[in-house]
């Protein structure tokens, strides 16, 4: 194990220090400082190497956490990033985005702050790659067989990069312009640059994998003909339909999705041109909804200059510590403050959005709320608690209902559940013979790590499909659930 008295030398949690946030609204790099090597070393040395490391649990990927702990704070990074790939194929990724149910999880958080589990899987990453530790992996052999991979999300880039190392020709195809989906087009540079998933590319392009970009699977080629050309096909595609917020006003100007706003805005950092990008420049900004790409906007708006951001979430503000009803190893939900909240502007609760107010030119001038009440379980607004909260530009970010489906239905024959999601079994196939789903599409919107995980065992699903057998790990099944966590 890591050092057997840290956690009793060292009991609070060190990490980076964010750059001062007049400096980093400046630019689009991410917002930590380099950390120290000391720092890591001794805050890896706080694992206690449990006899039941509950964080295998909190982790879908079941990511061996207190080997590479233990390795970190000995000093043997190249170790330390076998271990952590050893179930991982992008740490990079997870390191930045994740929110760490891990760490919910850890046996220390029971009266300590947790293992700066997250913190630590980056560093070790990233150092790795600066050593050139990390190097392409291809197959020893081909086995002859064809997979198609739509989307190239990390459930699509995990699938991709499994199945190709287990010796398949694996096409992954792309509708946008570049390859990386939500990580390329929906994740802020302040967040993760795009320079993490150049790098992974280049090893994926190494191993094989090949990458269509700009093909949309349902028109530039049907789904019907990609499963004839493919021995089988992985539906990657996500959960891309947002959730709509049906009030009066919704068709005025200057009201959007925030995916709309986010792939515009990264197009622009990338050095595109972008004709009438939509912009918080000078603008009253309001964004609807108080998740993570609720937080993506607002981040993208204090960058653009925005003369003020508002953020509405309808339910009540979280408690700012572990909830009794929430006891440790359960994943909290307790008050967050993102680098973009630090930033400026103000968050509003148990505010319920009720209409847009247009000006003379038919552009959306202002935002009507109430305050939020509960009646017979549900959330509407209180009468007589109206408001208007000036808006130039409103974001609405509610989340998402599901993956795009009509061509899938008319094309395919796939069917869906209940609740939006493409249908599957326990092997991650469809009700189409040889065709798969991953990640979002057939989970529903949910985290990065299950992403990749649902990648990594879907991929062994193929494989097995294919060949009558696999080696290849398959982590998760559909109705898996980490320690904490909910089903999607």
């Amino acid at each position: 194990m890591a050092d057997p008295k840290g956690f009793l030398k060292v009991t609070e949690r060190e990490l980076p220090a964010r750059r001062p946030v007049p400096v980093r609204i400046m630019d689009w790099k991410e917002v930590y400082e380099p950390g120290d090597s000391a720092v890591l070393r001794r805050q890896a040395g706080r694992c206690m190497d449990c006899g039941v490391p509950f964080c295998h649990k909190g982790c879908p990927l079941g990511n061996l956490i207190p080997e590479w702990n233990d390795l970190t704070w000995r000093g043997e990074g190249r170790s330390a990033s076998e271990r952590l790939h050893a179930t991982n194929n992008f740490p990079e990724f997870t390191g930045r985005l994740c929110p760490a149910p891990c760490e919910s999880s850890c046996v220390l958080g029971i009266n300590q702050p947790a293992v700066t589990i997250k913190q630590i899987e980056v560093s070790i990453v990233d150092e790795a790659f600066s050593h050139g530790w990390i190097e392409a992996e291809p197959p020893g052999r081909l086995t002859g067989k064809t997979v198609a991979v739509v989307g190239s999300g990390p459930s699509g880039l995990a699938a991709a990069q499994q199945l190709t190392r287990a010796g398949h020709t694996v096409a992954v195809f792309e509708r946008d312009d570049r390859i990386g989906g939500l990580l390329r087009y929906g994740i802020p540079d302040f967040k993760m640059e795009k320079k993490h998933l150049e790098a992974r590319l280049r090893q994926m392009r190494d191993e094989g994998t090949r990458f269509r970009a700009g093909v949309e699977i349902g028109k530039d080629i049907s789904w019907s003909d990609l499963r004839a050309r493919y021995d089988a096909v992985v539906i990657a595609t996500g959960s891309t339909v947002p959730r709509e917020l049906a009030i009066p006003g919704r068709d005025l100007a200057g009201v959007h999705f925030a995916m709309e706003y986010l792939i515009e805005s990264n197009k622009a950092v990338a050095g595109d041109s972008v004709p009438h990008q939509i912009t918080a420049e000078g603008k009253h900004v309001i964004v609807i909804g108080g998740g993570d790409t609720g937080a993506d906007c607002i981040g993208t708006a204090h960058r653009h200059g925005a003369l003020s951001v508002t953020n509405l979430a309808i339910g009540r503000r979280p408690p700012g510590e572990r909830p009794e009803h929430q006891p440790w190893p359960m994943s909290p939900t307790v008050f967050e403050v993102q680098s973009a909240h630090e930033e400026g502007g103000e968050r509003s609760y148990l505010a319920s959005t009720v209409e847009f107010l247009a000006n003379d030119a038919g552009e959306v001038r202002a935002l009507r709320v109430a305050e939020t009440e509960f009646v017979d379980g549900r959330r509407v607004p209180k009468s007589g608690t109206e408001r208007e909260i000036p808006a130039d530009l409103v974001l609405i970010a509610m989340g998402f209902t599901g993956p795009e489906r009509q061509l899938l239905e008319e094309q395919l024959g796939a069917q869906f559940t209940g609740t939006g999601s493409v249908q599957r079994e326990d092997d991650y196939q469809t009700t189409a013979p040889g065709v798969f789903v991953a990640g979002d599409a057939g989970r529903g919107q949910s985290l990065i790590v299950w992403a990749i995980a649902e990648g990594r065992a879907a991929a062994a699903s193929v494989d097995a499909y294919l060949m009558g057998e696999t080696q290849l790990p398959a982590p998760v099944r559909p109705t898996d659930v980490a320690i904490g966590l909910q089903p999607a």
